[in-house]
């Protein structure tokens, strides 16, 4: 315990040196549900090799929180966790018979008695931490800096020896892909740009993009761009 309580002095320090000797901030902040649910969408689309976290599933719990992001947020943990290659997940002790009711998220799994913080580091070289250190939703910090998401693997390799084994689940392979004309338009869609500036990267006018967006969410089977994310990462297609 001393030893993950000292990494965990070690990752605050390393971010505040990071904001202050390289005159930038150490990672950045990303608030509002739209722009948060595209934050986790792009984390998930971006994962290839291994998939670390600290998660608390019933921190949500009787917080008002809109159901549609928990899907959503939900469905980005399970697509990134199919795409890695290693997956570690660490759950407080509190946390186990939510793991028992829900839906499997694939790879290894142990708990301890809590967590320190909510936490994702994708392949080693981008994480996100809740602003608030406990939900999401409140907003997270994206961050890239390579010594503050060093810290954070190693706080979370120093957890990891120290908790106790739940098992490997084995990670379903996703029957498909989007639709290749479509491809573009949801990773426009997920990246928060506004209609014209998505037409304007794609080169095509605003009328055909939000025609091509009508066709992806009727592929999704979802009037709800804000589902359609959420439909999109649970069938693999990110």
């Amino acid at each position: 315990m001393a030893e993950s309580a000292g990494s965990v002095v070690l990752a605050r320090s390393a971010m505040n040196r990071a904001a202050t000797e390289g005159q930038r901030p150490a990672g950045r902040p990303v608030r509002g549900a739209r722009r948060i649910s595209a934050a986790l969408a792009g984390l998930a689309a971006s994962t290839r090799h291994e998939l670390l976290t600290f998660d608390d599933p019933v921190a949500s719990a009787d917080r008002a929180i809109p159901e549609p992001f928990l899907q959503l947020a939900g469905a980005c943990m399970r697509a990134a966790a199919e795409r890695a290659g290693e997956v570690r997940r660490i759950v407080p002790r509190h946390a186990l018979p939510r793991l028992e009711e829900g839906p499997r998220i694939p790879g290894r799994a142990r708990f301890a008695d809590a967590i320190p913080f909510k936490l994702i580091v994708v392949d080693r070289t981008v994480a996100a931490v809740p602003l608030d250190l406990e939900l999401l939703y409140n907003g997270l910090l994206l961050i890239r800096d390579p010594v503050v998401v060093q810290a954070l693997v190693r706080i979370h390799h120093v957890c990891w020896a120290a908790a106790e084994e739940l098992g490997h689940i084995p990670a379903p392979r996703p029957p498909g892909g989007a639709p290749e004309q479509l491809r573009p338009v949801l990773e426009a869609l997920l990246s928060g740009l506004t209609d014209e500036a998505a037409a304007a990267r794609l080169g095509m006018s605003a009328r055909t993009y939000s025609r091509r967006v009508g066709e992806l969410m009727a592929a999704l089977g979802t009037t709800s761009r804000f589902r359609a994310g959420a439909e999109a990462a649970r069938r693999g297609w990110l």
